[in-house]
This record gives C-alpha cells, structure tokens and sequence, in this order.
C-alpha cells in the first residue's frame, strides 16, 4: 500500500512544487515538467527518498538503466526509473544524457568493465547481473562496449535472449548478503531477488513487496494447499517474499539469515509467523512458460 492517500508516490512524480508532465489532471503541483531521459554510468546507483546521502535508500539503479529526470538541483537528480517507474533521488553526476539503447545484458552474477580486452588490465569495474551495454565491437574474447571499454563476451546475453528458469537465476544469489533496497549481486533484499531473477526470464516485475504481491500471477485458491506448492510459487507474508524452490523448499533473501539461502517452507513459515511479518498473505502462482 502506498505511504500516502492519492496516487502512489512510490510510482508516480509528484511534490507540491512539481510533477511529471503526464500526471496533469490527476494531482496537484505548482508545475509540471517533461522528463529528460539519462543513463545510469555508475556500477550500481542508489534511488534515495530525500536528495541527502544519508536518506534511506528505496531501490538502486543498475549501470546502463534509464532514470528519467524531472529535476536537477544541488548536485541531485529528481525523477523515476524507467524499468519499473520507482521515484526517488539520485546523484547527478552519475547520469549522462546520452541514453544509448542497450544491445547486451550482463547474464553472469557479476563481472568487469576493463579498460583493455586484457583481463590483467586495471581498474577493473565491477558490473552486477542485468546491467545494461551497448556493444559496438568484438576483439577475441572480449567485447567492446560504447565509450571504448571492454568486457568478457561469455558474462553477456543479447537484449530479448531469456532464461526459462527464473528459479535458477535466484540459486544463483545464494549467500549474497542481505541489503535493504538492493538489487545488486553485492547485496539485495527479499522483492529485489523477485524482481532481479523474473527480468533474466524477460518478465516484469515492480519492486517492492506489496506492488509483486498485487500484480504478479495468479493466487492459489484459499485455503491454501501447501503441499500443492511447486517450483516458481510465490510465496507472500507482509513486507516479505519468498520463491519455491521445490514444494517443500523456499530461496529468500532475509534478515534471519542476513543472506541469500534456501531453507524448509515450513520452518521459515513457523518463524515469520512470530514476527512482524506475521502469517502468509499469498501465494501466487505465474503462468507456466
């Protein structure tokens, strides 16, 4: 649910002051803006609530994701990614303005930008999975990305070539750490894996718990049948998701384990139950592919 009555303000731009152009009509602001498209140059940028450093961070953007900017003040971008429409402050001088549309994504969990087609180049930039590249060029076992710089041809995928396991890409995380807002292979939480592993299957996906739990596939019917449970399940409590891994084991990143890991439905099920979180909501089932 949304943090405020009238139109989400986690999906949709608007202040007082200022709004997106195309919400004209629904909400009231001072002015309205068109947005500027900009590309995201950082290996992974954080999306803050308020244009401070030390402001929780809702979401982070990935290099060569599109943030479309509203706004530009103080060295702070104002505006909302174009994968998922997630609104937030970002750090300016880590946008260009040349969104140059993507060819490639990184498929591997993490790998580097090196300056050279040699991997004992330095620096080496690190990428996380589903990073976005444009490929202009091919040298041995490296391909050359727009700006001159070079990565290993076997961590990418073109742009439209999917997996058909989504599962198997959140297998992938196990023991990466558990961070509030992530959606990096360095540190992701819970709706961040959902939305991380669903985008390698070419699905859509928003970000946060709440938003999966309402839009994404169908709900078993209740009572729910929890030995009915197969691989790809959804499984929903408050402010929590997990994936079925098999019909008794479930991948989650938490704060339990403060990671990445798979462990019994049932056991996890007894001890969610005793926290905040409470009991499960759901659980939704996608279509078979």
């Amino acid at each position: 649910m949304s943090r405020e009555r009238g139109p989400d303000h986690r999906l949709n731009a608007y202040r007082e002051d200022l709004a997106a152009a195309h919400l004209r009509g629904e909400v009231r602001a001072e002015r309205f803006a068109e947005g500027v498209d900009r590309r995201v140059v950082a290996p992974v940028l954080p999306l803050l609530r308020r244009p401070e450093s030390g402001a929780p961070m809702d979401t982070q953007l990935l290099y060569g994701e599109t943030f479309r900017v509203y706004e530009e003040r103080n060295g702070w971008a104002w505006g909302q990614a174009v994968l998922d429409d997630y609104v937030g402050y970002v750090e300016a001088k880590e946008l260009v303005s040349r969104p140059a549309k993507p060819t490639h994504i990184v498929a591997a969990l993490r790998t580097f930008i090196y300056p050279k087609p040699d991997l004992k180049t330095r620096p080496a930039v690190p990428l996380s999975m589903n990073a976005k590249l444009k490929v202009v060029a091919a040298r041995g076992n490296f391909s050359e990305i727009e700006g001159g710089s070079w990565v290993f041809t076997a961590h990418l995928a073109s742009v439209g070539s999917y997996v058909r396991d989504f599962v198997s890409v959140a297998e992938e995380f196990v023991g990466v750490p558990y961070l509030w807002g992530g959606r990096d292979s360095l540190g992701l939480d819970c709706s961040g894996l959902v939305q991380m592993a669903l985008e390698r299957a070419g699905i859509s996906s928003l970000r946060d718990t709440d938003m999966q739990e309402t839009t994404l596939g169908e709900p078993l019917p209740e009572p729910i049948d929890f030995t009915s449970l197969r691989r790809g399940d959804l499984v929903f409590w408050k402010g929590h998701v997990g994936i079925m891994v098999d019909a008794e084991r479930m991948i989650h990143a938490n704060g339990f384990h403060m990671s990445v890991a798979v462990e019994r439905l049932d056991i996890a099920m007894s001890r969610i139950a005793r926290s905040d979180a409470g009991h499960v909501t759901s659980i939704k089932r996608l279509p078979h592919r």
